[in-house]
């Protein structure tokens, strides 16, 4: 009984987790923070590369801004669910 018990707890837990993440992959938060991160990535490499015109350099600005906003997110998750507790 104590088994079954446990493995209810488990997957209440995981569903909380679950319900977090959805959370953040539809709030606004996420959305604003990639646009403004791509629009910043695409201004400064618009800047730096204006005087060429090479499709090589034109495929990587999606990258980039994926990329940037991929990696600087975790902390702005942080920060978005520290003040959803709240």
């Amino acid at each position: 009984m104590k088994d079954l018990e446990k493995e209810i707890e488990l997957i209440k837990e995981r569903n909380k987790r679950v319900e977090k993440d959805k959370a953040w992959e539809t709030s606004w938060t996420r959305r604003i923070c990639i646009m403004i991160l791509t629009y910043i990535v695409v201004v400064i490499y618009s800047y730096i590369v204006q005087k060429y015109n090479n499709i090589f350099f034109s495929s990587i600005v999606p990258v980039i801004g994926f990329t940037l906003s991929t990696l600087s997110l975790k902390l702005v998750r942080k920060i978005w669910e520290k003040k959803k507790e709240n």
